[in-house]
């Protein structure tokens, strides 16, 4: 037992019976390496992490490696999702030191938090070309011994180099043009052969994808959908994205999307949850509604608490073994299937062998046509064929042993999943009977995070069986404002749009700095190293790139130019930036979109009696219109109200649209063809 048995983070606890002696970040920590002279190791990774799971069996529950680490570290542990600051200063040191980074993360800090030697997995002997943890300790440990002095030059220098990463700023915004340009290059640098960018570990890219639909439909420019739709169809063919359970795995280790490394995280399936649903907006193929509906599934009946807020994570991991829940051998698949087995042995090019260490990871072989005409059926039954074996497999598979579950519930992360749901609720009104269940899930979590995880009115990073841990950061606050107006925008209860300006206003003043942008960290938050100011956009949008993008949409509904300013020069810090590398910094990409468009604003004022009002609404929520805010009401107008809707009268009684863009407002009409004119002009 050690310091972490009174954590309640899951990753944290995971190491609580570790013989090595672990602290949390906490001051007693922290003041100990102080008192007895002693370095610190950070070490840094979350529940779901397969590598970490490696290094603690291997190192951290081998009792002598253990005895050499308290004999002469202090040891702290951190769950970089609790702790996103921590993680995001010394993943900094990592990167600059090694040229790479990941996790689990290892880090070696003086007293005086100055990192002075970093990196990601060692292993307990030396092999991968790399040496042992044990002679890194041991090196380590002379060296704060005998070569005090080498030491504390190397934590000054990286600290120092810390220190000048988080003020560059360009006097430019990004244009029109310059977002045209970025389009072409992520078009030019594009894996037309798998589909994606880069090589192998794949990642999804949710975000470069949003961004190059929102240009399409902004600029009204169709060239870059043949790109969409390739990578979206490449990803949902199976491997990272589970065909039989839905939802989408972490990234794929191979060029094919055929491997996935086998973790589910809740921010990866809120983004591409998205980016399927907004492609099905554009392009109306069925397969993406159906990918986006089947990953929402996925996150309603594996990772929900029953209050109403999401989980962090599934593990790569069940019973000790990697994929083990998610891979298949083709007599397990015989013995569920049946006589249907041909069928989707010749779907899935299943073989003996399989296709991974022995087993099968499922990833389509043969399209739909080839299956029809194999197997001399009618297009139309081929995805009914499958769909019916995948419920049976699913059944089937609920019976193993469950991959282990990140339970702690983060305010950010709920953010963006609040956001999913909400805009599929609406998207899927006319078409899917799941979108009543979508709303439901969304009031439900918009309720638990404005009480569970803001009490007494103050905002906190995560939840677990009933405790919150940490104050809010700021992509808790951003991500929420986004959600509760994507909800705003779904049902039109004044509460999510009040209680998102709330958030806004106290965002700005807890984490705006004087030079543009937000610091990571409020005001009255713990000293660090350095107070964290992170532009990249990563595996989630930073937290700068979610408060421009809430800035801008609370602009366009307030009138209050407060929030366009800040948010206009939050752009300027990622100008050069985002030239250079923009899937580093695509969220901004799509936030500078809405920047540079005339964002439409709609206003709709009707009763419920009117058959007119629903008739208006379903207008707004039939296409994908990134570029456009909305508001809706009965008469009177309350008077915390978005401010587009003040004002407004209905038109002899009925129900009434107002449609403005670039401080001009169209003629107010209650004729339902004028209203999808207007908006589509």
């Amino acid at each position: 037992m050690n310091k972490l048995t009174a954590t309640t983070s899951p990753y944290l606890l995971q190491h609580a019976n570790n013989p090595v002696d672990w602290h949390p970040w906490e001051k007693e920590a922290l003041d100990k390496a102080k008192a007895e002279d002693k370095p610190i190791f950070l070490s840094i990774g979350y529940a779901a992490c397969h590598w970490c799971h490696v290094m603690a069996h291997e190192s951290f529950e081998d009792e002598e490696i253990a005895k050499f680490m308290n004999e002469h570290f202090v040891n702290i542990k951190v769950d970089r999702e609790e702790r996103p600051d921590i993680d995001g200063i010394y993943m900094q040191a990592v990167m600059a030191m090694t040229g790479s980074g990941g996790w689990p993360m290892s880090v070696f800090l003086t007293p005086d938090l100055k990192p002075f030697y970093a990196g990601t997995y060692f292993p307990p002997v030396r092999r991968f070309n790399m040496p042992s943890f044990k002679d890194i300790l041991s090196g380590l440990a002379n060296a704060w011994k005998n070569d005090r002095a080498e030491v504390e030059k190397t934590g000054l220098q990286v600290s120092t180099h810390l220190q000048t990463q988080i003020r560059t700023q360009s006097t430019d915004s990004l244009t029109t043009d310059h977002l045209n340009a970025i389009a072409k290059a992520m078009q030019s640098s594009y894996d037309w052969g798998y589909g994606g960018w880069g090589d192998a570990p794949k990642f999804p890219q949710a975000m470069a994808l949003e961004f190059l639909l929102h240009h399409s439909v902004a600029t009204k420019n169709d060239e870059y959908l043949k790109l969409i739709k390739h990578c979206l169809q490449a990803m949902a063919r199976g491997g990272m994205y589970d065909v039989v359970g839905g939802g989408f795995s972490r990234y794929s280790t191979d060029n094919l999307w055929r491997v996935p490394h086998f973790e589910k995280m809740t921010y990866d399936n809120a983004l591409l949850a998205r980016t399927y649903l907004h492609a099905w907006q554009v392009t109306r193929e069925p397969d993406f509604q159906r990918i986006a509906e089947e990953t929402l599934d996925f996150v309603a009946r594996e990772m929900t608490h029953e209050q109403g807020g999401f989980y962090s994570s599934l593990d790569a991991d069940s019973e000790g073994e990697e994929g083990k829940f998610y891979t298949w051998s083709l007599t397990e698949i015989r013995d569920v299937l049946q006589d249907k087995s041909d069928f989707f042995e010749a779907a899935y090019g299943i073989i003996t062998d399989g296709n991974w260490e022995g087993k099968t990871v499922l990833h389509r072989e043969m399209d739909d046509s080839a299956l029809a005409a194999r197997f001399k059926i009618n297009l139309e039954a081929v995805p009914e064929k499958l769909a019916e074996s995948h419920s049976k497999l699913l059944a089937a598979r609920s019976m193993r042993v469950r991959p282990g579950t990140d339970d702690k519930i983060l305010t950010s992360w709920n953010g963006l999943m609040l956001a999913a749901f909400a805009e599929a609720a609406r998207a899927l009104a006319g078409s899917s009977t799941h979108a009543s269940d979508y709303l439901s899930l969304a009031t439900r979590n918009a309720e638990f995070l404005l009480s569970e995880l803001r009490p007494n009115g103050i905002l906190f990073r995560a939840w677990r069986d009933g405790k919150t841990t940490n104050k809010a950061f700021l992509e808790d606050y951003a991500a929420l404002i986004l959600g509760l107006l994507e909800l705003y925008q779904t049902d039109f209860n004044n509460k999510w749009f009040i209680s998102a300006k709330e958030l806004a206003d106290e965002m700005i003043e807890r984490f705006s700095d004087p030079e543009g942008g937000f610091f990571d960290t409020p005001h009255d938050g713990e000293v660090l190293l350095i107070r964290p100011k992170e532009a990249q956009d990563n595996a989630t949008p930073s937290g700068n790139s979610l408060a421009c993008a809430a800035l801008m949409k609370l602009a366009a509904y307030t009138d209050e130019g407060k929030y366009r300013d800040i948010a206009e020069k939050s752009l300027l810090l990622i100008t050069s930036f985002a030239l250079r590398y923009p899937l580093g910094f695509a969220n901004w990409l799509s936030a500078a979109e809405f920047a540079v468009g005339n964002a439409k604003q709609v206003a709709v004022l009707g009763e419920a009696q009117d058959e007119n009002l629903p008739r208006m609404l379903n207008i707004l929520r039939a296409e994908y219109r990134p570029n456009m805010v909305s508001a809706a009401s009965s008469h009177p107008v309350l008077e915390d109200s978005p401010a587009l809707l003040h004002n407004r009268e209905m038109i002899g009684g009925k129900t009434t649209a107002y449609v403005c863009e670039g401080f001009v407002c169209k003629q107010p009409t209650t004729d339902t063809e004028i209203f999808i004119n207007q908006l589509n002009s």
